[in-house]
Formats: structure tokens, C-alpha cells, sequence
């Protein structure tokens, strides 16, 4: 009877080996779809490269063999282009409400069409989180819990927040405010 059950794992073993291959294949053509889909996406997103020059030629540089100077190249975003700045963490605020306690979080970002606005209002980030967490703390939640109260609210945060930075700089800097992530308890 022992030697009528050996054979009965060897055939089991072929079927093991039989699903690995498939299994392998799936796994190699997942592998292989996703890496082009991510190139696919990469590439159609992606900007033409800076080397390149009108016409895709490569940019030659110029007759002195610098290549740069002569305010050309890549110095960041173009001017006025929009320039996002992020106000993190988000700001967790009680708000005034005498019946029950409530919250506020509520996630911003500041946006910018210079690069001197993003750093001042980076250098100035203390002071602007305090002015939004004062002005936060103020709200009344049946004030903000409609649309009409939300941008209220954020148009009254963007003038808070230039006028943080006009005070500082002599600029308001920023152009826009927005809401990214807004959760009232």
C-alpha cells in the first residue's frame, strides 16, 4: 500500500507546475502594461525636452561656447504662469458654536504668478497660518456650511492672507486661495 501512494504526489507535482508558467506570464504582462501605461502617461504630460532647440534640433550654444547668459534659459516657471504653495498642515480650528463643539480642517493652497510670491509667502508662513487660524476660529458653522459661506470664507482668507503680505512686502503677492481639502464636525 506505501508503494501504491508515491506515485500520487509526483502527478500532483506537474500540476503545480503547469499553473506556475501562466501565473509567471500574467505577471510579466501586468509588469510589461504597466510600464507602458506610465510611460505612455509620462510622455504625453511631459514638456518638450529644454535642450531642444525650434524645430526639435538640439539648441546650440551660443558663438563664446557658454550656452548661457544673455537671459536665456530655464529660470523656472514662465512669468505668470500660476505657482501653487502649499499651507501645511492643514489648519484645525473649534469653531464658535455654544450648543456643541465643532471642527474645522481645512486644507489650502496659496497661488502665486511670480516666484518672489511663493517665497514670500513661504518666509511669511507663520504669520499667515496665525491670521487663517484667527479668522477660522471666528466662524459660526451654520455661517460656512453652504456654498455661498464657503467662498465667503475663502475670499475673506485670500484678502487676510494679501493683506498679511502687503503689510510685510508692500505687495499682496498672492492672486488666489484655495481649498483643497474642507471638513466641518
Amino acid at each position: 500500500m506505501a508503494t501504491a501512494a508515491a506515485p500520487a504526489p509526483a502527478a500532483a507535482e506537474p500540476k503545480k507546475k503547469g499553473m506556475l508558467i501562466p501565473m509567471l506570464l500574467c505577471t510579466v504582462v501586468a509588469a510589461a502594461a504597466a510600464g507602458g501605461g506610465m510611460y505612455f502617461f509620462a510622455k504625453k504630460s511631459g514638456s518638450a525636452p529644454a535642450a531642444a532647440g525650434e524645430h526639435g534640433a538640439p539648441a546650440k550654444a551660443d558663438e563664446h561656447g557658454g550656452g548661457h547668459g544673455g537671459g536665456h534659459g530655464d529660470a523656472g516657471p514662465a512669468a505668470g504662469a500660476a505657482q501653487y504653495l502649499p499651507i501645511s498642515p492643514a489648519i484645525v480650528v473649534n469653531l464658535d458654536d455654544n450648543v456643541t463643539m465643532r471642527y474645522l480642517s481645512v486644507d489650502m493652497e496659496l497661488m502665486s504668478r511670480t516666484s518672489a510670491g511663493v517665497e514670500a509667502a513661504k518666509l511669511h508662513m507663520p504669520r499667515i497660518r496665525n491670521t487663517l487660524m484667527m479668522l477660522f476660529t471666528q466662524q459660526r458653522y451654520d455661517d460656512i456650511v453652504s456654498r455661498d459661506g464657503k467662498e465667503t470664507l475663502q475670499k475673506r482668507s485670500l484678502e487676510a492672507v494679501q493683506g498679511v503680505l502687503k503689510e510685510e512686502t508692500g505687495d499682496p503677492q498672492v492672486s488666489g486661495l484655495y481649498f483643497t481639502n474642507f471638513v466641518m464636525q
